[in-house]
């Protein structure tokens, strides 16, 4: 038992700690997500709110900074043209409290 404690507290920081640094790429296969942006906040899987400043990123809760430097990213995504080509669809909000996931189901792809 005392050798799994290590184990927790490293799966319990690892688990808290995904910032929502993303670098939009040109290209669809250098993407980890390839993403759509919907026209209406009921469409999507996560609304997102862009933050300007990567610091005001919290865990994977919907608030992107967009980076300069692909090497700055957590994620890479490309922005899709069809819906059905989209592994994650989002809405961007224009207020940092609307930020939310309404499908947990796709969380997964941002980690």
């Amino acid at each position: 038992m005392k050798h799994l404690l290590p184990f927790f507290i490293l799966l319990l920081i690892n688990t808290s700690t995904f910032a929502q640094k993303v670098y939009s790429c040109e290209n669809k296969y250098d993407a980890d997500v390839k993403v759509y942006v919907a026209d209406n906040k009921y469409d999507a899987d996560l609304i997102v709110f862009k933050v300007s400043s990567k610091y005001d990123t919290e865990d994977n809760k919907g608030l992107w900074y967009f980076c300069d430097s692909i090497l700055d990213a957590d994620k890479k995504i490309f922005f899709c043209d069809k819906k059905f080509n989209a592994d994650l669809i989002i809405y961007f909000s224009d207020n940092k409290y609307n930020a939310e996931w309404r499908k947990a189901n796709k969380k997964h792809l941002m980690y």
